[in-house]
């Protein structure tokens, strides 16, 4: 009967996904997939439109008369954070992630402009804008090739010969550009000797192109292709002193390799790439009125500030955060930064850079569960590429004899360490290590990568932790972050410890060895001082009952246990978990200071309405089974902290709240930190009355689909890559079921 069961659940899913499929197909505005507007941008931070390949992107402003393109290269970063050959110097020489630079078209259209429209499709990564001026339909499309490593931006108009203009092009460090029979190019070298390259090239139907000083002109085409790239001579490698070949040649090199192939193959083969990431996941949670749908993205983010019901924007929100990480976040290259990719600046805000203390472990909160599991490794590769100059600063800092690793709370991509050691930052870094295992089950990868970063780092916390006189184990001099004194014991700091034991130990584990290290950090882990309940029924941030019931503090550090750690659930200690509604609910300003007052998205205020923090606290509520909050902290965001062209804002922009949502979206629908599946854990009302996913990820290497009515599951799938017994929780029941195998 279980088994007849099954198979009638997967063909209701099966039915029920290609529909969805087809419903959001982004074939027009409004769908899931596609921003879109009926103005040109004029501000880079609210208006403008991202496109990446991860190592390289632009912002698009869809202009008329004139056409500006700004973009960046990810590893363009002034300074180097290490004039002592150290690394532990804090701020001096930190240096700042820079603006590349723009180019800009100047076209030769004077009449009136109707019809415009300009959007992204965040499935295809296709920029496209379109106008009519007379009887002539322009139309320009761009995207940023990962197979390729170019940039592409496509002009076309429906008459013959009515494109015209000039181009230029601008570097935003001081190089000097300059036009020749081969394109527009500019080289540099920054003072820290970092050296860049960029190079434009055109291709163009029917007319004429010539020079004209340091600008391309282009008479009479029909259509003009425009290929970009832009590089450095960073290389992600201590030994080598961080740089490596001239970027030219391979600029060069790349540019003429794009070249070889029409638009419509590179733009096939771009498409190809990006969509077998974007569309590898997704999720229906209601439907929007049709009226709604036809609207612009900024009309209809308006209206649902003002209280409209619109989950295809939620959707969209959801969709947007996985592209923007599939555009800053690709194999071989560097991991996302506190804007992601994009940064019109040479001193942008907190220098651009990677904050450990809650930010870029938050740009990948939805890596795993949302299958881009491939756009985790920058990241990997980055904490194994500042390992070493890591130790260096360690041992400075706390000692020559000191084992392991940890780093400040600001890093850069040179193994520079600025702004306030975050002492457990390395601890927290071992659970993207550990998690990457933990989704995928590549034993290889355990083996060679993560298992011994795991252990370098229980070694350096097994020589750090202090014993008290009744034999408990705390972390001295910690901090909550950014919030509070230094002192020993700091909540945040031992969970993230006993996070990272029982990643090694289960690690271990699962490779059979270091049976006699296992055991040592099993005791360690046994004796660490445990989470405290205080006199206001709260979970405490520090070892002394010190919380303030009215603190609105935009960190819920003390909470990590709960998200992203796994220490406190509210089957495994529910006292502990009622503590920690307690404490959130305090966070959220007027709400917590009565318990009676109805939980609204007006609820939350002041310091707690960042970008960053409404993600935070939506997992948070998933994670303790509160749909409903977790549905209001969705609401909050794109209410309070969403821009125009839908950039989360702290202020300012910032791209941890649109990559942190992703995953706290995830986690309202599937969680498998507890050794089971369970399916529609923190799922508000606005997304019961019918809904599916498709190809969530849940721990132990298993794909997953469901369907549900009413909030209640009515099908699921779970595909392994080998057939295994799993635990699956839905439905308030509990049952043991055999997995697909595919």
């Amino acid at each position: 009967m279980k088994k007849l069961l099954g198979a009638i659940l997967c063909c209701t899913l099966f039915f029920l996904s290609t529909a969805v499929t087809a419903q959001h197909s982004g074939a027009g505005p409004g769908t899931g997939y596609r921003l879109w507007y009926t103005q040109p941008a004029e501000k880079w931070d609210t208006q403008a439109l991202p496109i990446g390949n991860g190592r390289m992107g632009a912002m698009l402003f869809g202009g008329i008369k004139t056409e500006k393109v700004q973009y960046n290269e990810q590893s363009l970063w002034s300074g180097d954070n290490n004039w002592d050959g150290e690394y532990e110097t804090g701020d001096h020489g930190f240096g700042s992630y820079r603006n590349f630079g723009t180019f800009v078209i100047d076209f030769n259209h004077t009449d009136v402009v109707t019809g415009y429209y300009r959007s992204l499709n965040i499935q295809t990564g296709v920029h496209t804008t379109a106008f009519e001026i007379g009887d002539t339909r322009y139309t320009r499309e761009a995207f940023a090739s990962h197979p390729d490593q170019v940039m592409v931006f496509h002009y076309t108009a429906s008459k013959k010969g009515a494109l015209s203009g000039k181009i230029s092009m601008q570097s935003a460090q001081g190089a000097m550009s300059a036009a020749n029979a081969d394109g527009l190019s500019f080289t540099g070298e920054m003072p820290n000797h970092l050296k860049y390259a960029a190079s434009m090239q055109i291709a163009h139907e029917g007319g004429s192109i010539s020079v004209e000083g340091n600008n391309w002109v282009f008479q009479k085409c029909n259509a003009i292709t425009i290929y970009l790239d832009a590089r450095t001579n960073y290389k992600p490698d201590y030994q080598s002193g961080w740089r490596g070949a001239d970027p030219m040649p391979l600029v060069k090199q790349e540019i003429s390799a794009a070249r070889k192939s029409d638009y419509q193959t590179l733009v096939s083969r771009h498409t190809k790439d990006l969509t077998r990431l974007t569309l590898a996941a997704s999720i229906d949670i209601g439907k929007t009125d049709a009226d709604v749908l036809l609207l612009p993205t900024d009309v209809r983010l308006k209206k649902y500030a003002g209280g409209s019901v619109d989950p295809d924007l939620e959707e969209t929100l959801f969709q947007y955060g996985r592209y923007l990480l599939a555009s800053c976040s690709r194999t071989g290259g560097l991991p996302a930064n506190l804007q992601g990719l994009w940064n019109d600046s040479n001193t942008p805000p907190w220098a651009g850079d990677y904050h450990n203390n809650i930010n870029i472990q938050m740009n990948y909160w939805g890596v795993e569960s949302t299958n881009l599991s491939e756009c985790h490794l920058p990241l990997i590769d980055f904490i194994k590429a500042a390992e070493e100059p890591c130790r260096i600063a360690t041992r400075k800092a706390f000692g020559a004899n000191v084992r392991g690793w940890t780093a400040r709370t600001s890093q850069s991509i040179f193994g520079g360490n600025g702004w306030e050691w975050n002492i457990p930052a390395s601890a927290w870094y071992a659970q993207h290590v550990f998690e990457h295992w933990a989704f995928t089950m590549d034993k290889t990868y355990l083996r060679t990568t993560a298992y011994p970063i795991l252990k370098e780092i229980c070694q350096f916390w097994e020589d750090r932790l202090k014993k008290m006189p009744d034999g408990k184990l705390m972390v001295p001099n910690g901090w909550s972050p950014e919030h509070g004194p230094r002192e020993d014991g700091v909540m945040h700091d031992q969970q993230l410890v006993w996070d990272l034991f029982q990643n090694y130990l289960e690690a271990a584990k699962a490779l059979g060895i270091d049976s006699a290290y296992q055991l040592k950090v099993a005791d360690m882990q046994a004796h660490l001082a445990p989470n405290k309940i205080g006199k206001w029924g709260q979970l405490q941030e520090w070892q002394e009952d010190r919380d303030d019931p009215d603190d609105q503090h935009r960190h819920t550090s003390h909470l990590f246990a709960i998200y992203p750690g796994r220490q406190i659930s509210m089957t495994l200690n529910p006292d502990f978990a009622r503590a920690a509604i307690i404490s959130l609910r305090s966070r959220s300003g007027n709400y917590g200071k009565n318990e009676n007052t109805p939980f609204t998205v007006e609820s939350t205020v002041g310091d707690s309405r960042r970008s960053w923090t409404w993600p935070w606290r939506c997992a948070l509520w998933a994670r303790l089974g509160e749909g409903e909050k977790a549905g209001i902290m969705v609401r909050g965001l794109l209410t309070y902290n969403t821009l125009p062209n839908l950039f989360t804002t702290h202020p300012p922009f910032q791209i941890d709240g649109n990559l942190g949502i992703t995953g706290a979206m995830a986690e309202m629908l599937l969680q498998s930190h507890a050794g089971e599946i369970h399916l529609l854990p923190g799922i508000p009302s606005g997304w019961a009355a019918n809904g599916s996913f498709k190809g969530l990820k849940a721990r132990g290497g298993y794909t997953v689909d469901c369907t549900w009515k009413n909030g209640q599951v009515t099908g699921y799938r779970i595909r392994s890559a080998e057939q295994k017994k799993v635990w699956v929780r839905a439905n308030d029941k509990k049952i043991q079921v055999v997995t697909q195998k595919g």
